[in-house]
């Protein structure tokens, strides 16, 4: 445990470090008003900190910077999600006022909405479509041997499949299909499907089929935004290449992500990750759309000396908008 002293100390170097990227020295940390102390007294519980592990000094003359230890002791003293900056709170607040279209549309423009009120590198994970409900699905003969079925999600997704035909459409076969289907949503809980013998029960039987198909399909999206602010976060070529190799692995960002939040709002720092090429990065990740069918996780990545209070504010706001989105429509 520090003391009030060094722990304002510490907590000074980490947002002195935020602020400047450049490793900190003595007189930086006491020339700050919130320390109140000497030049000499700060560096004395420097030299402390560095032998507790908070703290490294990159050269013999130059300041200290902090370690993953230290970043972690910052993010558990903010309490929780702050206030936004005024400009980044207009800039949400008019986003959720127009965002309009379908779920996908606004989950790609939510990813980008993150990335530029943080300045780093953004990620929405929609809730895979299995948990998704079929709300409607709409049967349209394009010509006499393809109908194109159309399904409304519970969330607002649109899915779409074409089905063609080996013969052409009887005259009542297509009305027919259609009650069937109207029939199989018009329950609580649909029934397996349509009897085939019916008639239009086999073109109904296949285009529930080919919706649960599509919908099996489609599974976890990923809408990444901000990829090319990664480049400039940090010094070495190789620490970029193996961050945006990651964020091009699908599977590997949905499994990150929905292992986190799991806790909920949630911040990993470099290791905390679990994966190897993120260990200079830190992920602030929040799940969005709980007690909705929709439920997802959104995420932003940055350097670990990324500004904590701000990021983690914006997270967690657009995740409370996200959820009265999903939940208002």
């Amino acid at each position: 445990m520090l003391d009030d002293r060094k722990s304002t100390i510490l907590r000074a170097v980490v947002q002195q470090y935020i602020e400047t990227a450049q490793p900190v020295g003595s007189s930086a940390v006491a020339e700050r008003s919130d320390v109140g102390v000497s030049s000499a007294t700060v560096r004395n519980d420097m030299t402390v900190l560095e032998k507790d592990g908070y703290l490294v000094q990159p050269h013999t003359s130059a300041g200290r910077i902090p370690t993953e230890k230290a970043y972690r002791f910052f993010v558990d003293g903010l309490g929780g999600p702050g206030e936004m900056s005024p400009t980044n709170v207009r800039m949400v607040r008019e986003f959720f006022r127009s965002a309009h279209g379908e779920i996908e549309q606004r989950l790609r423009e939510t990813s980008h909405l993150l990335s530029t009120v943080t300045g780093t590198a953004a990620m929405v994970v929609s809730a895979h479509a299995e948990s998704v409900a079929v709300r409607a699905v709409q049967l349209v003969d394009l010509t006499p041997r393809t109908v194109l079925a159309v399904a409304v999600m519970s969330d607002g997704t649109v899915v779409k499949r074409s089905l063609d035909l080996a013969d052409d459409l009887g005259a009542d076969e297509l009305p027919a299909a259609q009650q069937l289907v109207n029939e199989q949503f018009a329950v609580p809980r649909p029934a397996a499907g349509p009897a085939a013998a019916a008639p239009g029960g086999a073109l109904a039987a296949r285009a529930l089929a080919e919706v649960r198909a599509a919908l099996h399909d489609e599974g976890d999206q990923v809408f990444v935004d901000g990829t090319a602010r990664m480049a400039g976060s940090f010094d070495a070529k190789e620490t970029v290449e193996a961050v945006l190799g990651i964020l091009e692995q699908q599977y590997v960002v949905v499994s990150l992500l929905k292992d986190l939040v799991d806790s909920g709002l949630r911040v990993a720092i470099g290791s905390e990750t679990g994966v190897e090429p993120l260990a200079e990065c830190s992920l602030v990740v929040a799940p969005y759309g709980e007690g909705t069918d929709h439920t997802g996780a959104i995420a932003v990545l940055g350097p670990t000396r990324m500004n904590y209070p701000e990021t983690v504010s914006a997270v967690a706001v657009v995740s409370q908008r996200l959820n009265r989105m999903l939940t208002e429509g």
